[in-house]
């Protein structure tokens, strides 16, 4: 399919650093299909088992991989057992914005604003230290789902998922360490990926992408402290939502731009802004094996002045000893969390965040917090997926490893019939990673994926 680039997109982009317009035009014609996984460090892969075949190393992520092709990941149980995520490589680059401009050894707090479906937002949570409290939110409800389902997969208790509108974060003045702004925008970083793309790209939509990035960046920006490390990133190749969001920043909010080392044979455009020289980076799909992206970091040296609207009063009821014994038996080691109740299920965190978790549920809509562990009826726990999909889930639990055929019949909820002798609540596994819950009953194996996660792939 030949793609025609728009030429004032083009015109626009001879100021652009880096910019070569025979290369770029030639690489956006080629149909070529690069497709990248980063794998998750707290679930161990054996690549044998996956249908992913790799390829080469995303040279600038620690857990990144090139695939020789795109399988279907619908049929890889390792992919719903959350042991990869796809994403595209140029946005991996994070990885080294966060390690070149924070202490990730610190305990922090991190907001990922613009989150869903939830790539940057499930790379920081295996990047920040276990006593830190990543906070991912959407503002669009409709996406709020799957980036809940994402970060169940990944299955970290250190997570807090919010539906909110990025001014709704001024509650929170100077609370934020690190803020992550994946901005909405015009979307030409992703022409070869989407050709439809083009047909919806024009000046006057670049020009009111700006605009709403500017107006998200001023709503968000009184939550970051003083000292904390903003991150901005577009996957437009536009100069108004790039360099001249960095310009904006530089004066509007005095932020001090934050270079990032590059490794020369990355091929990562290194750019300054017109006005302020703030340093921005580039990738071109024709000098690097990715797709379009922009990403620049700022400190910033000031506190704000407004004060924060929210309380933290305590609306969260905490579990009762015999409730937690109920619980007990299922954890790897519950000396590091807290227990409440919310929404008629019990919920695990981090014990040293709880105070936050209140601060946030006083003044945020929080969709998922922690790990829901599920429900206790009759002092015994009904346990969720979420909790078979965790980290914190104790290695004594009945366990059936199933085989490729059985773990989609698992994943597509139909009927198991499995030769063992367990009784009870049984984790189901493939390649050593949990894919969820059943129950072993005297007649018959009940299965308890999730309704709406199924798969309808035959």
């Amino acid at each position: 399919m030949e793609k025609h680039l728009p030429s004032s997109l083009l015109h626009s982009l001879q100021y652009a650093q880096g910019f070569d317009a025979n290369d770029f035009i030639r690489v956006h014609q080629q149909n070529d299909s690069i497709v990248s996984i980063r794998t998750n460090p707290a679930k161990s892969i054996n690549i044998a088992q996956s249908v992913v075949q790799i390829d080469a190393k995303v040279p600038w992520s620690s857990n990144g991989f090139y695939l020789t092709e795109r399988p279907s990941f619908t049929i890889d149980p390792l992919f719903h057992c959350g042991a990869y995520y796809v994403q595209e490589a140029s946005s991996m680059f994070l990885e080294q914005a966060l390690k070149q401009t924070c202490d990730l050894a610190k305990s922090l707090k991190v907001l990922d604003l613009c989150a869903a479906p939830g790539g940057k937002s499930t790379l920081i949570q295996s990047m920040i230290s276990k006593d830190s409290l990543l906070v991912s939110n959407e503002v669009i409800k409709t996406r709020v789902s799957v980036l809940s389902e994402n970060i169940t997969k990944w299955g970290a208790v250190n997570v807090v998922v919010t539906n909110n509108d990025p001014r709704d974060f001024q509650k929170l003045s100077n609370y934020f360490d690190v803020i992550v702004v994946d901005a909405p925008c015009s979307g030409s970083g992703l022409f070869r990926k989407d050709p439809h793309a083009i047909n919806e790209w024009s000046e006057q939509n670049v020009m009111l992408c700006s605009q709403r990035q500017q107006r998200i960046l001023a709503d968000v920006m009184c939550a970051l402290k003083p000292g904390g490390i903003l991150i901005y990133s577009t996957c437009s190749f536009s100069i108004e939502e790039d360099e001249a969001i960095a310009d904006w920043l530089s004066s509007e909010y005095a932020l001090e731009s934050m270079p990032i080392q590059l490794n020369e044979e990355w091929n990562i455009v290194e750019s300054k802004s017109p006005k302020a020289n703030a340093a921005g980076y580039r990738f071109y799909p024709d000098k690097l094996k990715g797709e379009g992206f922009f990403l620049a970091a700022f400190k910033k040296n000031k506190e704000d002045k407004s004060k924060g609207e929210s309380t933290s009063k305590n609306s969260l009821e905490l579990m009762s000893k015999t409730e937690l014994a109920s619980i007990q038996h299922w954890i790897k080691d519950i000396s590091n969390l807290s227990f409440f109740k919310w929404k008629d299920e019990c919920i695990a965190v981090p014990h040293s965040k709880l105070k936050e978790i209140i601060l946030l549920q006083s003044c945020l809509y929080l969709r998922k917090v922690g790990i829901s562990m599920g429900a206790i009826i009759r002092n015994e726990l009904i346990p969720s997926h979420e909790l078979a999909m965790s980290t914190i889930v104790s290695n004594h639990i009945n366990t059936i490893e199933l085989s490729h055929d059985q773990a989609l019949q698992y994943l597509r909820k139909t009927d198991l019939t499995l030769d063992n002798t367990i009784n009870g609540w049984t984790l189901v596994k493939f390649g050593g990673l949990a894919l969820g819950l059943v129950k072993v009953m005297p007649n018959r194996i009940n299965n308890y994926y999730p309704k709406d996660w199924r798969i309808l792939n035959k």
